[in-house]
């Protein structure tokens, strides 16, 4: 029990960290192309004064707890954990659906995914990245570098 309330309590803080994170970036260029914030000022701004103080983060994320908290005995369980994520994925994936739809049938379809930005799609950078000789093909020991590599922009050869 004393175990799923730490972790719980970890990620119900990191995502308010991520939210106070997401507001100061508001939106920009990201891994998977442009994004927009994951929570407005507003939301965090919860006295209304054009200030978000740390007591306000605080209360935040406090909410968030209290939110997944579906029988309030103050414990987040892994079923309380996978409900809240499912709940945000499920968010996610309509808002992915809504911007990408081109003719409104409510399903992507693959030439409707998000197109790759510099005429590179991920896969191909990755693949690239992996291919350390440049052969063309990806050997077992290039394959267990992957968990070596760094996210973000290391998929970049120029970025070593």
């Amino acid at each position: 029990m004393k175990r799923t309330l730490i972790f719980g309590s970890v990620i119900v803080t990191m995502a308010a960290s991520t939210a106070v994170m997401a507001t100061a970036k508001q939106g920009g260029e990201g891994p998977r192309g442009v994004r927009g914030m994951l929570i407005n000022f507003t939301d965090l701004d919860l006295n209304g004064d054009g200030l978000i103080t740390l007591d306000e983060v605080r209360e935040q994320r406090d909410a968030r707890f209290a939110a997944a908290d579906a029988d309030g005995d103050g414990l987040l369980s892994a079923d309380e954990l996978t409900a809240q994520s499912a709940e945000r994925a499920a968010e996610r994936v309509a808002k992915m659906i809504a911007r990408f739809d081109e003719n409104d049938d409510g399903m992507l379809s693959v030439t409707e995914l998000p197109k790759p930005r510099g005429g590179q799609d991920r896969a191909e950078r990755i693949f690239e990245r992996l291919d350390a000789d440049g052969d063309g093909a990806i050997t077992e020991a290039e394959f267990a570098e992957l968990p070596n590599m760094r996210r973000g922009n290391c998929w970049r050869k120029d970025r070593d």
